[in-house]
This record gives structure tokens, C-alpha cells and sequence, in this order.
């Protein structure tokens, strides 16, 4: 058994499933605890968790080390789950949007999602090559655990995204498994979220310093209520150079071991995948000019999207419980396009802040090959900022 922070992960030699802890990780700083300057209000846990109704679940898979042999190992990877309504998302779809900024990447259902304008289920995050496993599982917990549609149908497109962690992870060895799926679902709980290396971001790399889960929040003022929009990452994109924090050029001031071991810094390599989540009552057009914003918070950080960088977004609202019966009229709430303008902003606000505590919260790791990955230097961090005056006093 091995120790990150406060989360428990077993080192899955015999398939075993992982231990996962959900509560915050104490000893682990976040960005604004280091002094990180960021616009707009944060919620009470600063997390997608500061919307009502929203659970977050991880399945961390660790084991092995040194050289690479597929199927074996080393392992680096896992399964992160958002449950936009708890475990009532399968049976009372939110209404949702969906945007590629750059399509280099993969989100399985977003087909039904732009034409259904709902989301139906979780939204699922694990890497590359785990996709198909994931979803497959996804369908497989609900026919074990939930009820056939109203209609009486069973009937699922899930919603599956990924990342690459290939340089850490032996990814074509295909270690996540359904029983890690149903981990993940099971164990999502509100409260804070575990962040840094776990879940899906287990072996993610973030503008060439080790990435992962990171989130954050946005109070939005609007009346006639306040308004929450929270932000879930799953960064593993961006090169070294490109990286910025506060405004301040982070990657050029930190350019000491690169990841990739160097070879690969002219080229976008990685992806991000973002889960945006609100409790203001949006329906599916402004959900789609919702995810569009994230783009803008990727941009704060400095990132151009490259052509191998898959940067796609998912965005929803928890408000209009019951849209989706298929029994008679429904009538449903919506903010009107004219004061959206807060949701925007707290979009892209809490997007900037999430990669950062991703970033911050994960922790130098070495995988496969002995690929090593260099946590971002919190003191180097805070020296840098300092210089440009940009540091919290």
C-alpha cells in the first residue's frame, strides 16, 4: 500500500481494487494557499462539489516500476467519475452542452448530447486506449444497479472522455478494468475532491510538469439567487515554454527538466478534458456557449491548442430536475441570455484556477521506462511570482 497525501491507493498487483479515501487532501497545498492570484469569488470548497447535487469518484491505479513491459507495467493510470446529480444522474438527465476546441481527443456520447440537449449519466474520465472499457462498464453498473428508462427501455450512450499517459503508464496494457469503473461510480461523494495524480490524471503531464485532477469554483451573483458554476480538469496538455500563471511567463522562468526528457518540445502532445457544472438554470444552447468559455481560462494559461492536443469540454446544469419526463408538458426555468455574463465569467475564472491546482497538488513521479515527471516547484513558484509582483501578500 502506498501513501499520496491523505488518499489511500493500493498498488494493484493482483487486480485488486484500490481503497479510495475521499476526503480532502489535507497536507497538500492549493494554488491560492501558495499565494496564486485569481479573479472572481470561490465557493466554500472551491470545487465542482460547490454545486449542489454534484459527486465526484476516483479509482487511482499504482503499481510496478522500471522498465516497461506490456502488460506488467508500470502502472500509472485509473478512472475519475462526475456525477452531475449523485446516483439519480442515470435516471434525471441535466440539461448539456458540449465544445472541441481542438478534436485531437476523444468524449464518446456527445453526439446525443448536442441533439438531445441532455447528459444522461456521469461524465467518465480515464486515458486513451481505456475508453471503450469505461463505457462499456458504465452500462454494465447501471443495468446491475438502476431501473430500464420510463419508457421501459435500457438504453445507454455514456459519456467517456480521455487523455494520453503512455510516458508514465502502460497504457496498451489495458489495466482498468469494469470493477475500477464501478469503484469510481460507487464511491463519488460531495465534500472536497481528492486532486494532483489520481483518477483518470494519475499518469497526466501538464505543460511538461506532472498534471492530473484539479477543480475549482465560482460564486456567481445573479438575481434572483446566487448562483454557483464549479470546474473539473483533467489537465495533460501544453508545452514548457507556452505556460503561464497569473499572467506571468512560469514556464520560461521554470524551464529545468522538461518532461518527454527534452525531445518533444515543439510539439502539443498532450490533451485536457473539462467538466463545467452550474446550479443556474441554463438549458442546452447555453450550456454549448458555456463549455465554449474554457477555452478562454486554457488561454489565461497560455495555451495555443495545438494540432495534437485534444481540448474538449463538457458543460452542465443541475437546475430543472425532471426536464427530461417523457410524461406530458414540462415546464422549465431559464436565466435569460442577457445575464449570462457572470456565468461566463466564473467559467473561465474557475477553469484557469483548476489546471493550476492540478498542477500544484501533484507530486514528482517516476513510471514506465523510469520516465520521470518533476512536480511543479511550489517555492520556485512562489519566487517567480514574486519577481513580477504578482504574489498574495
Amino acid at each position: 500500500m502506498r501513501m499520496i497525501g491523505a488518499i489511500c491507493v493500493v498498488a494493484l498487483l493482483s487486480g485488486a481494487i484500490p481503497a479510495m479515501a475521499q476526503d480532502h487532501e489535507g497536507s497538500k497545498p492549493r494554488a491560492r494557499a501558495l499565494g496564486v492570484l485569481f479573479d472572481g469569488t470561490p465557493g466554500a470548497l472551491n470545487a465542482i462539489t460547490d454545486v449542489a447535487g454534484v459527486t465526484v469518484g476516483h479509482t487511482t491505479l499504482i503499481s510496478g516500476e522500471g522498465k516497461l513491459q506490456v502488460g506488467n507495467g508500470p502502472v500509472r493510470t485509473g478512472v475519475t467519475a462526475i456525477l452531475p446529480r449523485g446516483k439519480d444522474s442515470m435516471s434525471n438527465p441535466v440539461f448539456a452542452g458540449w465544445f472541441s476546441q481542438n478534436g485531437n481527443g476523444e468524449m464518446t456520447g456527445t453526439t446525443w448530447v448536442e441533439k438531445s440537449g441532455f447528459l444522461e449519466g456521469p461524465v467518465m474520465i480515464t486515458n486513451t486506449h481505456s475508453v471503450g472499457v469505461v463505457r462499456d462498464a458504465v452500462i454494465q453498473w447501471r443495468v446491475a444497479r438502476q431501473e430500464p428508462d420510463p419508457t421501459g427501455y435500457w438504453w445507454s450512450l455514456p459519456v467517456v472522455a480521455e487523455t494520453w499517459d503512455g510516458w508514465l503508464n502502460d497504457i496498451n496494457g489495458f489495466h482498468v478494468k469494469p470493477e475500477h469503473v464501478f469503484h469510481a461510480i460507487d464511491s463519488a461523494a460531495a465534500g472536497p475532491v481528492p486532486e494532483g495524480s489520481v483518477g483518470g490524471g494519475t499518469g497526466m503531464i501538464c505543460n511538461e510538469f506532472k498534471g492530473g485532477i484539479g477543480t475549482a469554483s465560482r460564486k456567481v451573483a445573479e438575481k434572483p439567487g446566487a448562483y454557483s458554476v464549479g470546474v473539473l480538469v483533467q489537465c495533460n496538455y501544453g508545452l514548457r515554454p507556452n505556460l503561464r500563471i497569473a499572467g506571468v511567463p512560469v514556464g520560461v522562468e521554470i524551464p529545468e527538466y522538461p518532461a518527454y526528457g527534452g525531445k518533444f518540445s515543439q510539439d502539443e502532445r498532450g490533451s485536457i478534458i473539462v467538466v463545467v457544472a452550474t446550479d443556474a438554470p441554463l438549458v442546452a444552447h447555453q450550456l454549448q456557449r458555456l463549455a465554449r468559455r474554457v477555452s478562454l481560462g486554457l488561454g489565461r494559461m497560455g495555451s495555443l491548442s495545438g494540432n495534437g492536443s485534444g481540448d474538449i469540454f463538457i458543460a452542465f446544469s443541475t437546475a430543472n430536475s425532471g426536464a427530461a419526463s417523457s410524461q406530458g408538458l414540462t415546464q422549465i426555468t431559464m436565466l435569460p441570455n442577457d445575464r449570462m455574463d457572470p456565468v461566463l465569467a466564473g467559467t473561465v475564472q474557475a477553469t484557469e484556477e483548476a489546471i493550476v491546482n492540478a498542477m500544484v497538488a501533484a507530486e514528482t513521479m517516476t513510471g514506465a521506462d523510469d520516465h520521470k515527471v518533476i512536480a511543479l516547484p511550489h517555492d520556485k513558484l512562489r519566487a517567480v511570482l514574486r519577481k513580477y509582483n504578482r504574489l498574495a501578500q
